[in-house]
This record gives C-alpha cells, structure tokens and sequence, in this order.
C-alpha cells in the first residue's frame, strides 16, 4: 500500500501546474469528474468543455475543435489530462435499434459524428498539445457494448459499431502517440452503468448501476493506476480490460 501510495504522489507532483480537459464536461459522468478532479487538486486548472460552455466547443465540427486547441496552446499549460466524455445513445430523432429493419442511415451517421468522428478531431487536434516529456492521459469513455468480442445480444446497431470504430481509433492514435511522447497513454474506458441521462431508460433490474460521483473517482482511480505499457487499451471502471 505504501508503495501504491508513493506511485499515486509521483504522478499527482507530475500533473502539478498542467492543465486537465473534460470533453463533454456539462453531461453526467463528465461534470462528476470536472468536480472530482477540482476537488483532488493535482491540476493547475481543470476545464469543463461543451456546446455550452466558454468557449463553447461541438465535437461534430472541426472548426471549434481546432479553435479550442489554439485557446489551450495560448494558454501556456501544458495538457496533462484529457478525457472525451461526450457521446450519444437516443434522442428524439434515434433510439437503440432491435433489429436490422429498424436501422435509419440519418441515426447511423449522427451516431458515427458523435461517438467516433468527434472524439478523433479531439485527438487530432489535442493530442500533440501533450508534452512530450513525464505523464499524461488520454482516455475516452467507451462502453462495453462497442466490444465485438463480448456481443453477446446483438442489437443496438450504431452504438455499439460507433463505440467499436471509437476502440480503434483510439488504439490507433496511441500507437502514434507513443513515438513522440512515450510516458503518455492513450485508452478507452468503459464506465459501466451510471445513472445518468444517457443510460436511465436502459437501466434495466439487476444492473449495477452507479452514481455520477462514485463512477467518476473509480475511473480516475483507474486512470491514476494505468502505466505507459497499457496504452492503447480498453478498461472498465474496476480496471480490468475489456475484450475488443
């Protein structure tokens, strides 16, 4: 414990006078962690980002996404922390599908947009703001249904293919990443059921389902306890990965 303890220090010194990102930071699972990282204070500044925020940033669109890494490059704090936690599963125009005759290329596309094209602009333009000396993280929020290997009920078409193609680019990017700045990681993890917006009509009975608060400290923690040889992969809130 005691050497988990001096591990957990050396990368909490690291981070000291960075600066953490929280893409998605106005939803659920990501203001529970802008709040949990301003209350742990490794950071010299924590930003909660979204399409209502200032500056307002829209993962669909390059643009902002780009805008966004000039106003962190001019900052002059070097990006230590970043996580990708927006995403979308239903709304008025799309629901989950249960079979293959229910599939609407407009939900598809706004899926892929949202779950995987923008978190691959957010690391095209964010990811060499990383130093390239000591730790940094990038971690998007996954789910277990974007695994190919654990689908077991089928269903949920564009969620689960844009969370799969979201896997990929984010073990992709890590591999890139590793040539320039070898101490930082990359991975996708998956939070589990949360209470939150995205997953309360598909919280179904027997589930374990988690508070923002207490799911948010769990992937820190797993975060915090990652070291760089584990870039590239997909983990869930205990830690323990998950198969692709």
């Amino acid at each position: 414990m005691q050497h988990t303890n001096t591990i957990a220090a050396q990368r909490a010194d690291a981070s000291q006078g960075g600066l953490a990102v929280v893409i998605g930071g106005s939803g659920g699972i990501g203001a529970a962690l802008v709040s949990q990282l301003q209350r742990e204070g490794h950071f010299a500044q924590v930003l909660a980002l979204s399409r209502r925020s200032t500056p307002a940033v829209d993962v669909t669109d390059e643009a902002s996404v780009a805008g966004l890494a000039a106003t962190l490059s001019d900052s002059g704090l070097p990006l230590r922390l970043l996580i990708i936690a927006s995403g979308v599963l239903h709304g008025p125009s799309m629901q989950p599908e249960k079979s293959l005759a229910a599939l609407d290329p407009a939900a598809l596309a706004q899926s892929f947009a949202v779950n995987a094209i923008g978190p691959a602009l957010v690391m095209k333009h964010l990811l060499p703001l990383m130093p390239k000396q000591g730790r940094a993280v990038c971690a998007a929020l996954s789910a277990r249904v974007g695994s190919i290997g654990d689908n077991q009920l089928g269903g949920w078409y564009a969620y689960r293919a844009a969370k799969a193609a979201l896997n990929q680019l984010v073990h992709t990017a890590a591999i890139e990443l590793r040539r320039q700045r070898p101490q930082a990681l990359c991975v996708a993890l998956h939070p589990g059921t949360v209470d939150t917006g995205l997953s309360a009509p598909f919280a179904k009975t027997g589930l374990e389902v988690r508070g923002p608060a207490e799911a948010a400290e769990q992937l820190l923690a797993v975060l915090e306890g990652l070291a760089p040889a584990q870039s590239g992969g997909f983990y869930d809130w205990r830690g323990d990965p998950v198969p692709w």
